[in-house]
């Protein structure tokens, strides 16, 4: 008889037990109250303790910002660790960044390279940009040093522009490289309507912090913003990543 009760007399005990269940932090309830009025999207799982006591950080997107535990004073700006010169700021926001792009998939890019490229460099472009249109004219230079170009739309004059419906035009093309080439050298594209992705990566260029183009976001998530010459990005990619001992 005393062994059948030893099961239910365990659970009972067990459920008794006082587990370690991690309480709310009072400090993201109130930072989250504090900011819910300007960020209405904003999720508690958004806000965590920074490095800093009575610091936390608020990641919106791909922008980090700093808001006391009390939940009155927002601090925008970068926080470096001066013990090692590390920027903890662009750390968090590339990790950020890298994500947002990457989720939203290179069959809604326009990609001139190899897929076994060295590298590969997601670059946020303008159809109407002049360095934009520089970038384009050398891409056969940046493939053939080992550079996999992905487009993503930014117009910067807004969806309302004629870049944007450039923009479309391309992406409705039946052959979205040659159309991208011929506006990028200034020739007409014949408009066509489809379902595209222009919009979406015109927001997440807002997201991950385009302010101009072209704006290039590289593996790690790090955006380098203005045209760079193909050796020159070769450079700057290898010093980054360098080639495995293997590879």
């Amino acid at each position: 008889m005393i062994s059948y009760l030893r099961a239910p007399l365990l659970v009972l005990l067990l459920s008794s037990l006082p587990f370690a269940v991690p309480a709310a932090d009072p400090a993201v309830e109130r930072i989250h109250d504090s900011l819910r009025g300007l960020l209405r999207s904003l999720e508690k799982e958004d806000i965590r303790p920074s490095p800093v006591p009575g610091l936390y950080e608020v990641l919106v997107g791909a922008r980090l910002y700093y808001v006391s535990a009390d939940g009155r004073y927002l601090l925008s700006g970068r926080m470096i660790d001066l013990e090692n010169g590390h920027d903890l700021t662009e750390a968090k926001v590339a990790q950020a960044r890298r994500k947002m792009v990457e989720e939203l998939g290179e069959e809604n890019m326009i990609v001139f390279g190899p897929e076994n490229a060295r590298h590969t460099v997601t670059v946020f472009t303008d159809v109407d940009c002049g360095y934009c249109r520089k970038l384009h004219s050398q891409m056969e230079g940046y493939n053939r040093l080992g550079i996999r170009i992905r487009y993503l739309f930014y117009p910067r004059a807004g969806l309302d522009s004629d870049s944007a419906r450039k923009a479309e035009a391309i992406w409705c093309a039946d052959d979205r490289k040659k159309a991208m080439t011929l506006a990028k050298q200034g020739k007409p594209i014949p408009y066509r309507k489809c379902e595209n992705p222009v919009a979406r990566e015109y927001l997440l260029g807002n997201l991950v912090g385009v302010t101009g183009t072209p704006a290039l976001v590289l593996e790690n998530g790090e955006l380098l913003p203005g045209y760079l010459p193909p050796a020159r990005l070769k450079k700057i990619l290898d010093e980054k990543f360098p080639a495995k001992p293997d590879s």
